[in-house]
């Protein structure tokens, strides 16, 4: 994901997008528990958008005006 693509999109969107990824890496964790996980680095590729997307919904936030 590519920050430039993330701060376009709106609030809600990002919100949504967030609990996407939580989802999806609640299920890399259980694959990666049960050695069904081709890509280890995956984890660590969703735990990055996932800090991208709550850095950019504090960023709107800020500029909003509300702490």
């Amino acid at each position: 994901m590519n920050i430039k693509d993330i701060r376009t999109k709106t609030t809600e969107e990002l919100k949504t997008e967030l609990g996407e990824k939580k989802a999806a890496l609640l299920n890399l964790r259980f694959q990666h528990a049960i050695n069904q996980l081709d890509n280890p680095h995956k984890i660590v590729e969703v735990k990055r958008d996932i800090a991208k997307i709550m850095t950019a919904i504090r960023e709107k936030e800020i500029a909003e005006g509300k702490n």
